[in-house]
């Protein structure tokens, strides 16, 4: 059985017994992107899309907003070319109060909007996450 079979093919998720070097091989495994950031550092909205944008090799403008995250997680890989699917780990999302729970909510909205995204063409995009 697949590490992924228990997984919904669109989703967005605590990482909680899910290890990052399996979800890695996993990806390699299945044709994947792997992306992952890990934002110990980061304690601001701008610091958390920083960290993202940087980790995962977006243009600069990608960490301006969160709309203008979703549009580097949707419509720019889209235009790239045909996809075959994405796993996505961010590790150790801050709570602070430059990044409370409204933040990290709105954060992992912009997720699940792109999962619904690449869900409606038929490509998985499953995204695991971890607080600090």
């Amino acid at each position: 059985m697949s590490l992924l079979s228990t997984v919904r093919l669109n989703s967005v998720q605590s990482i909680r017994a899910f290890r990052v070097a399996d979800l890695r091989a996993a990806a390699i495994d299945s044709g994947q992107h792997f992306l992952i950031a890990n934002c110990a550092i980061a304690d601001t909205r701008h610091q958390v899309l920083t960290c993202i944008t940087e980790a995962f090799y977006f243009p600069e403008h990608a960490g301006k907003s969160f709309n203008t995250l979703y549009e580097s997680l949707t419509s720019s890989f889209h235009k790239a070319g045909t996809q075959t699917g994405f796993i996505v780990v961010l590790e150790q999302l801050p709570h602070t109060t430059e990044f409370d729970k409204e933040a990290r909510e709105t954060l992992l909205d912009v997720f699940r909007d792109a999962a619904d995204f690449w869900e409606k063409k038929k490509i998985p995009f499953r995204m695991f996450y971890s607080y600090a």
